[in-house]
């Protein structure tokens, strides 16, 4: 029975004068804004007129709906399952109310359902909220259903017996692919995602882009006689719903052709993105760097890989729009902050002495033009790091923040933590294949340093040896599965100064044109901490004045 309307109230809500009404029950109903307040208050227990305001910017109403656990009887959901999931039912207003919470579980915005009208409207800040229901279940689980609505969510839940972790996409299928990017890290915890998104066209759709996120197999697609989950539940048919459920199909993408199908998309050029080398010899032998490539650079200790990768990020950061992120295992990342800015500033930030002699308002202004620019993503690891801990974050990297360069220094140090594994050769090439796999996965660019091994004889790498490929530590599955190797050559005990910091960049593999050999010799500056490409300085002819070497503009 309808409760007695009492009198008109001023609303704290919204400022009206008199559209809040109050009811025999104590009940306060808003019409202009409309905020319902309990006879009890909206915590329980505050007095009547207490309005607890949502600690948050850009509310629509200055409080959030509240209601009671009620079960959903049109759609078949139980008292239980709407209170699993904090789901309310405010009776005044004939209206549901789907919580939203952030990472750190707080309860930040709601969506409310008019069931008369079946529209949506949204009270707080959604848009920082993770998926619906991610809140209740914990990551790393065996199984974890996504679908296109609240309603399916609490449906599926309820047909599986209250067993399995379901969450739901915030806005449908239009918003599917970025709501599962932005908690890719908690569905890939678990050991299968499977997509039950509407059995129409915009579902089917958003079911294979959001699968793409997914490594192969991890992701299973329910396919669906009824529309969607909820109308199984609705007709009795939970259990023709539970066996589709585990007949769920792993996603596979497009199949094999035959080649003589291919018509004119044979002349249709793949996409990939090229950025040259900052360096005249490198892209003439290279034809510059291409995302779906791994680019493998090596040398001995001290030969300037760090340098040139600098150089490299630097160089990308300033001739692309492209996001860009670093896993730098022998650094920090307040460390690798300041060897991005060093190039910026032409001078050595990274060390401290140096970087002292720097006002605050100078290292600010390096700051904004590098690392401010949002534009860079580093990897915070603490202590010893996992293989599969590094292909997950390479992985987050590619799918969830757009980086298309990535930078992983470097392979060595991930295969010496794995001894107890077995021998060194085998790691490598257990770690070589996923990491191209990853790359022809995710179609970045992904430059990678790794180490020689130790040279026989008198001569070593630090003194100018020649590299091959046959020096590379450990395994040849490093040569085999990358598209270039470049290594980088340097004597460091030669008595020259100039002669003893400049380095020979040498191409040992280069799958793209073939064309290998030495491409070009950099010199260090010790001053600013720039490579700078040079003409050859170890010629001598005879006869001519070779006392300076011109540095390239």
């Amino acid at each position: 029975m309808k409760a007695t309307f009492v009198k008109h109230l001023p609303c704290e809500a919204c400022g009206s004068s008199d559209a809040n009404a109050l009811y025999e029950d104590g009940n306060q109903y808003c019409h202009k804004c409309e905020t319902f307040i309990p006879s009890g208050g909206i915590g329980g227990n505050m007095k009547p007129n207490t309005i607890q305001r949502a600690p948050i910017q850009g509310v629509i109403n200055n409080v959030f709906s509240d209601g009671d656990y009620l079960p959903l009887k049109e759609r078949a959901i139980t008292h239980e399952t709407c209170k699993k999931f904090g789901v309310k039912v405010n009776q005044l207003s004939n209206k549901h109310i789907y919580p939203y919470f952030d990472q750190d579980k707080n309860h930040i915005g709601n969506k409310i359902r008019e069931v008369a009208t079946k529209k949506f409207m949204v009270e707080g800040d959604t848009k920082n909220a993770t998926l619906f229901g991610q809140y209740l279940f914990a990551p790393k689980g065996k199984y974890i259903t996504v679908t296109e609505g609240e309603i399916d969510a609490l449906s599926i839940f309820q047909m599986h017996g209250s067993k399995w972790p379901v969450v739901s996409v915030k806005h449908g299928a239009g918003s599917a692919h970025k709501d599962c990017q932005n908690s890719l890290e908690y569905l890939n915890s678990f050991d299968n995602v499977i997509l039950c998104f509407d059995n129409d066209s915009q579902g089917k759709k958003a079911s294979d882009k959001v699968a793409t996120l997914f490594e192969p197999h991890k992701c299973k697609i329910v396919e669906l006689d009824y529309k969607d989950a909820n109308e199984y539940l609705v007709a009795g048919q939970s259990q023709a719903f539970v066996n589709r459920w585990w007949n769920a199909i792993p996603y596979t993408p497009a199949g094999i052709k035959n080649l003589k199908d291919l018509g004119e998309d044979l002349y249709k050029d793949d996409f990939c993105e090229t950025v040259a080398y900052p360096w005249v010899g490198m892209n003439e032998k290279l034809y510059g760097m291409r995302t779906g490539e791994l680019i493998t650079f090596t040398s001995g200790a001290g030969m300037g890989k760090s340098s040139i990768l600098r150089e490299l990020m630097h160089f990308i950061m300033n001739h692309t729009t492209d996001k860009i992120g670093v896993l730098a295992l022998e650094e920090s990342i307040r460390n690798t902050a300041f060897n991005i800015m060093s190039v910026e500033a032409d001078a050595r930030l990274y060390i401290k002495e140096i970087r002292d002699t720097f006002s605050r308002e100078q290292l600010r202004g390096w700051e904004e033009k590098t690392i401010g620019t949002g534009r860079f993503f580093a990897f915070d690891h603490f202590g010893s790091i996992s293989n599969d801990e590094i292909l997950n974050r390479i992985r987050f990297m590619a799918k969830a923040l757009d980086c298309k360069w990535i930078f992983l220094d470097h392979l060595s140090i991930l295969v010496s933590g794995q001894e107890d594994m077995g021998d060194e050769r085998r790691n490598i090439d257990i770690l070589m294949t996923k990491l191209r796999s990853l790359v022809e996965e995710t179609q970045v660019g992904l430059l990678l340093v790794s180490h020689l091994r130790r040279a026989t004889g008198d001569r070593g790498h630090e003194d100018g040896r020649e590299v091959s490929l046959s020096h590379l530590r450990g395994s040849q599955s490093i040569a085999h599965l990358s598209d270039s190797v470049i290594a980088l050559e340097r004597n460091q005990q030669e008595e020259d100064e100039r002669l003893a910091n400049t380095t020979t960049i040498r191409v040992l593999k280069n799958r793209y044109t073939g064309d290998t050999g030495i491409a070009t010799y950099l010199h260090y500056n010790r001053d600013t901490g720039r490579m700078s490409e040079v003409s050859n300085p170890f010629e001598v002819d005879e006869g001519e004045d070779n006392t300076p070497f011109q540095i390239e503009e």
